[in-house]
């Protein structure tokens, strides 16, 4: 009987999803193994402790896979890809295919269908997959260049508005939660820190911001909204871009559906709830997925797949 593997390779954990044909049969999950996160010993260790854990609740040797699927948001980088070529090839038998993360997630909900996802985590990225198959994509270009809507957007906002609001003269609470969470003791400190380079994590703030956002904080729900409404203008764009595609193939067009994935539309209800009205604001009657995409099952769906498409274009 063939196995194959779904791998979803994030920058700050793993999902691996081993499944025979129709079943899923084991998952598991571990820290990062995308090298521009984590350096080679410990990326080597995240991939073989999931391996063995795979193994262990299964019973199947990855060795016998027939084929594995992995999604990350490297797979153009060479340091990322070389590596995980390299380093599966050591461990997991079979052929093995690398697309984008946003790819496995757009899978997920729409198994090689039609359709738009927007993923919002630490980063963000919008795909979509129009009826002739073509996929196209918007945004992802990365932390200092775009990711609308992301936890690393949320974060750096949060700040940048607090900032913002001392000159305007309004009240917010955020850059006195951002002080408290990096333990620093005046606001002459949080700017140092912010400015350090290398730059800290500004998504781990994005939970926070979320936070103040729900308790009434009103530069704070400034923050979430223009978040939502920034990845709901990607998603306008990916859909404009399907019309065409398909109105040049002569297929008569209707609004795709969309779908979410990611911890800040999973999670993060005020970012969600501004995308949906921005999608619904611009798009009428749109249908926006309730449950969220999976990725790690949209990776182990492509993995079962004989032929795979093309790369994204944007």
């Amino acid at each position: 009987m063939p196995y194959y593997l779904g791998v979803d390779a994030g920058g700050t954990k793993t999902e691996f999803v081993l499944g025979d044909e129709t079943r899923e049969l084991g998952r598991v999950r571990t820290g990062t193994i995308k090298r521009m996160k984590a350096d080679v010993t410990t990326a080597e260790a995240n991939l073989q402790t999931a391996l063995r854990e795979l193994h262990a609740a299964t019973g199947i040797p990855v060795e016998s896979i027939t084929r594995c699927c992995i999604g990350t948001a490297g797979e153009s980088v060479p340091l990322v890809v070389n590596w995980l070529r390299a380093a599966f090839a050591r461990h997991v038998g079979g052929e093995l295919v690398i697309v984008g993360d946003v790819e496995i997630a757009l899978d997920s909900a729409f198994f090689g269908g039609r359709g738009v996802l927007v993923l919002a985590g630490t980063g963000s990225n919008v795909a979509g997959r129009a009826v002739t198959g073509e996929i196209v994509t918007a945004g992802g270009w990365g932390p200092a260049l775009a990711d609308q809507g992301s936890g690393h957007f949320l974060g750096l906002e949060a700040l940048r508005r607090g900032l913002l609001a001392i000159d305007q003269q309004r009240p917010t609470r955020l850059l006195d939660l951002a002080r408290d969470f990096w333990k620093l003791g005046s606001l002459a400190e949080l700017i140092e820190f912010a400015n350090a380079n290398p730059a800290p994590e500004f998504s781990r703030l994005a939970p926070l911001v979320v936070a103040a956002a729900e308790q009434g904080d009103v530069v704070a729900q400034e923050v979430v909204a223009q978040g939502g409404s920034d990845l709901a203008a990607l998603a306008g764009l990916v859909i404009e871009r399907i019309r065409k595609l398909e109105a040049a193939s002569g297929h008569a067009f209707d609004i795709p559906a969309v779908a979410v994935a990611g911890s800040i539309l999973e999670r993060a209800a005020p970012v969600r709830n501004a995308l949906v009205a921005e999608l619904h604001k611009r798009y009428p009657g749109i249908v926006v997925k309730d449950a969220p995409a999976d990725p790690p099952a949209g990776a182990l769906w492509a993995a079962r797949q004989t032929t795979h498409a093309a790369p994204a274009a944007h």
